[in-house]
């Protein structure tokens, strides 16, 4: 070892110490895990000392190294030739007494430890690969009318989309730069779902232009030092992350491009939050980065992401939990809103302004997104407590401001459950996807049935069936959609409630493209190494390789389901495995489930996932999985109802005569630069006929058109198309306007009165009625 260098050792002391400091985690159980960190710091650089100065005794032998450690003579007693690290290993020991075994054996274990509080806890079902999924039947056929619609052709002619600043042009509708990448996350699911290639032509295109104006310090995105918000990185990280999932060729492209933009956020989060925080030296405003404090959860899937999935694209993955952690640390927390003293459980018609502090919490979109944030920050934390964070959020945000359709009352701020509040385009998208993966992270199956029921009503409530036109805010009582004499929404115009290409804001043209697509996107999910699960129920299809005996595995859904109650599979698989239907909690007992020929067996699902086992053998297989339903009532406010069968809402059908104009400029004051496709329009829609009625809940009836082998029309949602519907004998009632504008809240009481005979009414889906009352008084009519 004489011809070694100082080099040499200056490496070898780096090799002892293996690993890198980590930012602190803010949970109390990570308290052992820290404790462990910070001691294995102490003995790395203990490690580290001992490395450098043995290894110069082992090198060069002198006189200092002696004198250094206390006596020549004891030095002397370890053999000149005994080799490099076994001679400074023994020397160690016999100057100092201290076994180095011991040592790396105390260090092996804290670095168990603290290796525990890098991993992140696992999601109770793993999602598929974008692409995985394929639709059938109606869901088909609605995806790919989106795609014909307004999401497809935004690339093509919407100024914020085809000429966005993110891709070399000058266009966006704020600060935030949020317009281009909302709708880049939503056209990603749509073109791998359906394998649409003129979809996928225009990702690639954009994921191209965006990767390729990377700034060399590794910034994504148009914006300089001074302007730079992390928020409008997130829905392209989410897209981009999906895309290299999808098609694997753009991982040698896109996964530099992230690991240098990840090294950057965690140069920028250790100075001070940059880019989170507002701070002294930036253009944008603390306002500006509150949206990204509080939809930090978004954020950090896309970092898990990337440690999960390609970690060993990062010189150092551990970067990528320093940044999820600083990201929790910096957040306006959700789970700090969700607790008794700061929760508002009223109508903020009713109480005072809640001040600029709880503003982010109150916003619907924020809701929405905020929905998923306790099961995100659990994977990272380790924190069981945010197991009844995540529920309550749920539980308090539909009891106390949720829709009967499954969305969030909030317009733009959660308002209670008046049912002249609207609730935001983007806060359905928003909270379907949110609902979907507190289901895969969590298993209860209360998240899938909410994640259903907003997709089945919310969503195409609020859009035409070509999916060119959509609402901004939608009422859950709308009799008409048209421009209002007086706003009754507490930051929204009196336009926003019309059908169109960008009532009220933009945000919702560009963002709502993902709500669909993601939907089929979740409907499947892997179980442990040899299990699929059917998630969210529909018409869909899934091709997958599982690690267990199961192997490839193909399941086919077909299906007429939320409008039918029988879904039939057809499989295939190389082996054995489980196949897992999920159980809603509305199935009626007479719900059933049969494989191939053999006699129909109860369910048995789990009490918590919902889910009911079917062990299928290797080969082909059928199953039969029957649901039963019937009509079913929940309260509402002001002693209303909300009508379902299955997970449908049913409301009252009021007929309209509707025609169209060109688009308006989004408070409706003036029309659209000229140009615009033909199909894009606004569409007003005005009651032909009365509204003002009031049910009685005995004599409501189910009456089905559609049954399991009838061909659906398309588009589904299409008023008229959906066949099914419920009556049930009303009356009408004095119903008196909100600030004369739109219907407010009904008599209670003794006030409620009939004002005419009674008669039959008629109640549809809600997502196909346009002008419809879902919110409706009951009455007691007697014996017809």
């Amino acid at each position: 070892m004489r011809g070694a260098t100082w080099g040499h050792v200056t490496r070898t002391a780096s090799s002892c110490v293996p690993g890198s400091p980590r930012a602190p985690r803010s949970s109390e159980n990570a308290a052992h895990a820290g404790f462990a960190r910070r001691t294995l710091r102490g003995l790395r650089l203990f490690q580290s000392v001992l490395c450098v100065l043995f290894a110069g005794w082992a090198i060069r032998n002198t006189e200092a190294s002696s004198f250094l450690w206390g006596g020549r003579g004891a030095i002397e007693t370890v053999s000149r030739d005994s080799g490099y690290l076994g001679g400074f290993a023994e020397a160690q020991q016999k100057i100092m007494g201290f076994s180095w075994k011991k040592l790396a054996g105390l260090s092996a274990a804290l670095e168990a430890v603290a290796a525990q509080e890098n991993a992140l806890l696992p999601l109770k079902l793993t999602p598929l690969a974008l692409g995985s999924t394929t639709p059938n039947g109606w869901l088909s056929n609605e995806l790919r009318t989106e795609a014909a619609g307004l999401a497809g052709n935004e690339y093509t002619f919407y100024d914020y989309v085809q000429n966005a600043n993110w891709i070399g042009g000058d266009s966006t509708y704020s600060d935030l730069n949020e317009g281009f990448p909302y709708w880049f996350n939503g056209l990603v699911p749509l073109a791998y779902g359906l394998n649409d290639e003129r979809l996928k032509s225009q990702v690639h295109d954009a994921a191209t232009k965006v990767l390729n104006m990377q700034y060399d310090d590794g910034w994504l995105g148009p914006e300089q030092v001074g302007w730079r918000n992390f928020w409008g990185r997130t829905p392209f990280l989410l897209g981009l992350t999906n895309l290299i999932d999808a098609n694997a060729t753009w991982a040698d492209q896109a996964l530099p491009a992230l690991s240098k933009f990840y090294i950057l956020m965690h140069n920028m989060l250790q100075n001070n939050y940059t880019g989170y925080h507002v701070q002294a030296s930036d253009y944008i405003s603390e306002g500006d980065t509150t949206w990204g404090r509080v939809r930090y959860q978004d954020l950090i899937i896309s970092l898990i992401w990337m440690y999960e999935q390609h970690a060993d694209a990062m010189d150092n993955s551990n970067i990528l939990i320093d940044n999820m952690n600083y990201l929790i640390n910096g957040s306006l927390s959700w789970n700090n809103w969700y607790n008794q003293d700061t929760y508002i459980f009223g109508d903020l018609w009713t109480l005072p302004d809640p001040g600029p502090n709880l503003g982010p919490y109150v916003h619907g979109v924020n809701t929405g997104q905020g929905l998923k944030a306790p099961a995100v920050d659990r994977r990272v934390t380790h924190d069981d407590s945010l197991l009844t964070t995540a529920s309550n959020a749920v539980n308090w945000t539909f009891q106390y401001h949720g829709a009967a359709s499954g969305t969030v009352l909030a317009d733009e701020r959660i308002d209670g459950l008046s049912p002249w509040s609207g609730s935001e385009l983007c806060t359905a998208v928003e909270t379907m996807f949110s609902l979907s993966y507190l289901y895969q992270a969590l298993g209860d199956s209360k998240y899938a049935d909410a994640a259903e029921r907003t997709a089945f009503n919310a969503l195409p409530a609020m859009l035409t069936p070509d999916w060119w036109s959509h609402q901004y805010m939608a009422q859950p009582n709308q009799p008409y959609s048209q421009n209002l004499t007086a706003s009754p929404f507490s930051s929204s115009g009196t336009y926003a409630q019309v059908f169109g290409l960008e009532p009220q804001y933009p945000c919702c043209t560009v963002n709502h493209p993902q709500g669909l697509p993601k939907y089929l996107m979740n409907s499947y999910a892997q179980s442990g190494d040899n299990a699929i699960a059917h998630t969210l129920l529909g018409p869909a299809s899934v091709k997958t390789q599982l690690p267990g005996s199961g192997g490839q595995v193909s399941i086919d859904c077909e299906t007429n389901y939320p409008f039918g109650s029988t879904l039939t599979y057809t499989i295939t698989s190389a082996g054995a495995f489980d196949l897992l239907v999920r159980v809603p909690a509305w199935a009626s007992g007479d719900s059933s489930i049969a494989v191939g020929n053999a006699a129909s067996g109860s369910l048995s699902p789990d009490p918590t996932t919902g889910l009911h086992t079917v062990s299928l053998q290797g080969g082909q297989n059928t199953v039969t999985y029957k649901l039963g339903s019937s009509v079913y009532t929940t309260p509402r406010a002001n002693d209303t109802v909300a009508v379902y069968n299955g997970a449908l809402l049913y409301a009252l059908d009021v007929p309209n005569s509707n025609h169209s104009i060109y688009p308006r400029t989004p408070d409706g004051s003036a029309a659209q630069p000229a140009g615009l496709p033909s199909q894009s329009v606004d569409w007003v829609f005005t009651n032909t006929s009365a509204w003002n009625y009031a049910i009685d809940p005995s004599t409501l009836r189910y009456q089905q058109s559609i049954d399991d082998s009838t061909q659906l029309p398309d588009p589904v949602f299409a008023p008229g198309n959906t066949g099914n519907s419920i009556t049930a004998r009303a009356c009408r009632i004095d119903w008196p306007l909100w600030l004369g504008s739109v219907p407010g809240a009904p008599p209670t009481g003794d006030q409620r009165k009939c004002v005419g005979d009674p008669e039959t009414v008629t109640l549809v889906p809600y997502g196909s009625a346009k002008t419809r009352m879902a919110e409706l008084p009951t009455i007691d009519l007697g014996d017809p």
